[in-house]
């Protein structure tokens, strides 16, 4: 764990309203899949950042459809940490969708929607293909970041973040695992959304910021690319 690291800088956090100008070029323009590699309908679970949705999402997941992925949403409304009935839907959903596919399920989780995922997958790594995560905190300093403070408005009942069993997280989970990160980032500090290197990991550098990357180009090019090396990996097995 490294305590050198701090929370992003205000002229980063002041940046992330760059997002809007993001959004405005994706609703004019979309995410530019047409020259990306194409699924055989697998399934992509998608889950949102804290104080995110289904609706922040919903760029990406869309874009995945059009690449003929059989895209998700989480399904549970604003994503305001995990406590125990948040924790059991999202292992019936994990194991339902794998089931009506019949085969393991692509986790892409966008800030703490990716710790869920990577947590997922360490738990159930045979229902899981691969891990993408887009500007989670999952490795450094866990309050390097600038959203701590909310996020403990919203949960006050919950103890300080256990450093121990962070330190246990930051090892990557038994499959393929993306981390999907920009130096831009005003929200976690960037080095924080690495992971650790080891043969199944891989980290991928983007421009844009934090919030804006549920609708970033970049980052569904990144994803499509990983996830047809993925199906190519499985016709060869």
């Amino acid at each position: 764990m490294d305590k050198s690291l701090s929370a992003p800088s205000l002229s980063l956090l002041l940046g992330e309203s760059r997002a809007a100008l993001s959004y405005g070029r994706y609703l004019l323009r979309g995410l530019d899949h047409r020259t990306l590699p194409r699924g055989e309908g697998q399934p992509v679970l998608v889950l949102p950042g804290f104080g995110a949705s289904d609706v922040t999402t919903r760029p990406l997941r869309r874009a995945l459809a059009k690449l003929n992925y059989t895209s998700y949403g989480w399904a549970q409304g604003t994503n305001l940490g995990m406590n125990r009935q948040r924790k059991e839907l999202l292992v019936s959903q994990l194991h339902a969708v794998a089931a009506r596919h019949g085969q393991p399920v692509a986790l892409v989780g966008w800030s703490l929607g990716g710790v869920f995922a990577r947590e997922l997958a360490r738990a159930w790594p045979d229902k899981v293909s691969q891990v993408f995560t887009l500007g989670s905190p999952i490795n450094g300093d866990p309050s390097a970041n600038n959203v701590s403070s909310l996020f403990a408005l919203f949960n006050p009942c919950r103890p300080g973040p256990d450093l121990d069993a962070f330190r246990e997280r930051i090892q990557a989970p038994p499959v393929p695992c993306t981390a999907i990160y920009t130096r831009e980032d005003g929200i976690v500090s960037w080095q924080c959304s690495l992971e650790e290197e080891a043969d199944n990991t891989e980290n991928v550098e983007v421009s844009g910021t934090h919030v804006g990357l549920p609708w970033n180009p970049q980052v569904l090019a990144a994803i499509a690319e990983r996830l047809a090396r993925g199906n190519r990996s499985g016709d060869h097995e």
